[in-house]
C-alpha cells in the first residue's frame, strides 16, 4: 500500500462522510450536460465516500462509481442501499494508475472531481486519458476538475516534482492552463472555467470535453 493510499484508508476511516452528503457544484453541472447529452451510463473516478455518485444516481443514471479507498466505497455503498439506489450504483475499488476495468466503449460519459490532481504523475495522467478514451463511447463526455496553479497551496510544502505538493499528508498535482490544453489533444474541448471551493479557498479548474463521434 502506497502512503497516500494508506493515508486516505484513515482518513476515510477517522472521518467518516468528510465531505458532506450534498453533491459538489461540478457534479450538479455535469448531471445537467449529461441529461442535455442524453448519457444514460457514467463512470465516476475517485469516488470517495459518494456524495456525488450519489448524486448521479438520484439523477437517473447508472453509476459505476471507482476509488482506491475500500473504506470509502464501503460507505458509498452503504449509503446508496439506504436510499435504495443500489441498483443504480456500483462500486469498484481501484487505482488511478491501472488499466480501468470496464470493457471498451462501454460508457456514455466520465466524470472525476479533484482525481486527476491527486498524486500523479504528468504522464501517469496521459495514461489514465487514454484509459478514459477506451472505455468512453464515440461522441461521450468527460467532465474533470482539478485544482490550478493559481491555489494558494501551489508551491508551497514538500515539492515532490511535476507540480506536485504535499501538505500535512495530501499529494496534489497543480495544473497549469497549457496542461488541461494538453490533455485535450484529440478531444473537442467545450470549456475550461475557473472557480474556487471550500473554505481556503481552493482555486480549480472546471474541464468539459468530448470524443469525436467517430
Amino acid at each position: 500500500m502506497s502512503d497516500q493510499h494508506a493515508h486516505w484508508q484513515h482518513t476515510y476511516d477517522a472521518h467518516p462522510g468528510m465531505y458532506g452528503v450534498e453533491p459538489s457544484q461540478p457534479a450538479v453541472y455535469a448531471a445537467r450536460i449529461f441529461h442535455d447529452a442524453g448519457v444514460r451510463d457514467v463512470l465516476e473516478l475517485g469516488a470517495g465516500h459518494g456524495r456525488d455518485a450519489i448524486y448521479l444516481a438520484e439523477s437517473g443514471f447508472q453509476v459505476t462509481a471507482t476509488d482506491f479507498s475500500a473504506v470509502a466505497l464501503t460507505q458509498l455503498r452503504e449509503r446508496a442501499e439506504a436510499r435504495d439506489l443500489g441498483d443504480r450504483v456500483r462500486t469498484v475499488e481501484h487505482d488511478a494508475r491501472q488499466p480501468i476495468p470496464l470493457t471498451y466503449r462501454s460508457v456514455d460519459a466520465v466524470y472525476a472531481h479533484m482525481l486527476l490532481c491527486m498524486n500523479l504523475s504528468t504522464q501517469e495522467i496521459r495514461d489514465l486519458l487514454t484509459e478514459i478514451r477506451r472505455v468512453l463511447k464515440p461522441g461521450g463526455v468527460f467532465v474533470y476538475t482539478v485544482r490550478t496553479v493559481e491555489d494558494p497551496h501551489f508551491g508551497a510544502g514538500r515539492a515532490l516534482g511535476d507540480d506536485i505538493y504535499e501538505n500535512d499528508g495530501f499529494a496534489v498535482h497543480f495544473f497549469s492552463p497549457a496542461l488541461v490544453d494538453t490533455l485535450s489533444s484529440g478531444w473537442a474541448l467545450r470549456e475550461r472555467v475557473s472557480f474556487a471551493e471550500g473554505d481556503l479557498p481552493r482555486r480549480l479548474y472546471r474541464v468539459t470535453q468530448t470524443l469525436p463521434s467517430r
